[in-house]
């Protein structure tokens, strides 16, 4: 049993601001934005050169930006990204208004992203520039400024941008990933076994940039995003046992809603960040509860004798899906967030984890058992068709939806310890996130 912790225990890491606030901050030149097309029925080819540092103490920045940028757009599949090798020789853009058409188009290239970068006063300044090759014209140009702190933000701004612009797609490249790692190898506080701690970590979309959050030397396990991407709620075993903690990241703070009212876990936001759906055993067996943030007006949702966990927000806010072994063995369920019309609706041998896609998808993706292992699978809760996402490559659990529900993000042991891997709906496209330690339950920032 795990000992009570002191009070500084209960710490939690503030993640550095900058370039957070302020943001990069974009300026829109005067001109009319054009989308790019290529050929019928194929996606446009984009070229992404290094950018020009206009200074040489900022040439590291202009060819990262290049590289990420590159990446950012290649994630989304919404162009045909020319491989960076294939135009290294040729020659940079002296200037935002001095493009070598004739090379790029020689090389199919239907848009090609200029950029610039220098370093000013309050930081640097990265500049924008989107071409049509065929039309010898600039179709989109923005400018960002801030903080030099993380000059990798610029590029996932400018993709972001650049795919609402010419997709009408919100992208995912500014988003970030929360997840429980044992990576820092500590041994738990208080405890007769050796056990290393989990801690809450917060990294980019990519996997860039990891951060720590939790600090308390004890188990923090599934944490999950509040909607506007300033904290975040976990289950967390400082005392021995399982409560709620929120840990507000930018402001350093921490917050226990339920008072240390009985065992709680898996607690999870409501769309609009009001309120906190969670499992408990307050009132002895583990059933499903809803409260407010701040820990007032908690109600009870379900009342079964088997263990109902794991619960999931509809898009609307206005249903809860669930784990539950009511049947026989586990398996997805919804309710109303009333308390109202619970019915199943997965037949699998064995289900769980459930996660809710966001809108305009109706689609419920979870961990299915195949064989020794598991499998993401996806329900079409409208259809009721099932498709299955990975198979038999290690055991993967935990799926966690993208904002956008163009991709999920999961554990596997595919790599010999359990790892954050994304994927595609379509199941194409699976990228190792992290490398270091066991890490497992993901969630996407919104």
């Amino acid at each position: 049993m795990l000992s009570t912790l002191a009070a500084a225990s209960c710490a939690v890491a503030v993640l550095a601001q900058a370039p957070q606030t302020p943001a990069p901050t974009p300026q829109q030149p005067s001109e009319i934005q054009l989308v790019i097309s290529g050929e019928p029925g194929t996606p446009p080819r984009y070229a992404v050169p290094d950018f020009v540092a206009l200074s040489p103490d900022v040439a590291d920045v202009a060819k990262m930006l290049g590289q990420v940028l590159w990446d950012d757009l290649n994630f989304e599949r919404e162009f045909y990204m020319i491989p960076r090798d294939t135009y290294k020789t040729i020659p940079a853009a002296p200037t935002l208004d001095m493009v070598p058409y004739e090379r790029w188009r020689e090389l199919g290239a239907d848009g090609v992203v200029i950029g610039t970068v220098q370093k000013v006063a309050t930081g640097v300044r990265v500049e924008l520039r989107l071409y049509d090759v065929r039309a010898r014209a600039s179709v989109f140009g923005r400018e960002y400024t801030g903080s030099a702190a993380n000059p990798r933000l610029y590029a996932h701004y400018m993709s972001d941008d650049l795919h609402e612009s010419q997709r009408r797609l919100r992208g995912v490249a500014k988003t970030k990933l929360t997840f429980s790692s044992d990576r820092n190898r500590e041994a738990v506080v208080g405890t007769v076994e050796k056990r290393d701690v989990k801690e809450v970590y917060v990294t980019d979309y990519d996997g860039a940039n990891p951060r720590r959050i939790t600090i308390n030397r004890a188990l923090n396990v599934f944490p999950n995003w509040s909607p506007d991407g300033r904290s975040i709620v976990y289950t967390s075993y400082r005392t021995g046992v399982p409560d709620i903690l929120i840990s507000n990241i930018y402001a350093g703070t921490m917050e226990i809603p339920t008072k240390g009212s009985g065992q709680n876990w898996l607690p999870v936001f409501s769309p609009d960040g009001t309120k906190i759906a969670f499992t408990s055993s307050r009132d002895g067996n583990p059933e499903l509860y809803v409260m407010n943030r701040d820990g007032s007006d908690t109600r009870r949702l379900t009342n079964n004798p088997e263990i109902d966990t794991t619960p999931t927000w509809s898009p609307n806010g206005n249903q809860i899906a669930f784990t539950s072994g009511r049947t026989g063995t586990p398996q997805i369920y919804v309710v109303g967030a009333d308390g109202a019309g619970l019915r199943r609706i997965s037949q699998e041998s064995y289900a769980d984890r459930p996660t809710w896609s966001p809108a305009p998808y109706n689609e419920i993706a979870f961990s299915a058992r195949s064989g020794p292992g598991f499998d993401i699978k996806v329900l079409n809760i409208g259809t009721g068709e099932t498709r299955q996402i990975t198979f038999g490559e290690g055991t993967n659990e935990s799926p966690a939806w993208s904002p956008n529900g163009r991709h999920l993000a999961f554990m596997s042991t595919r790599a010999g310890k359990s790892q954050i891997f994304t994927v595609d709906r379509d199941g194409r496209n699976i990228r190792q996130i992290t490398r270091d330690g066991n890490n497992q339950t993901p969630n996407w920032s919104q």
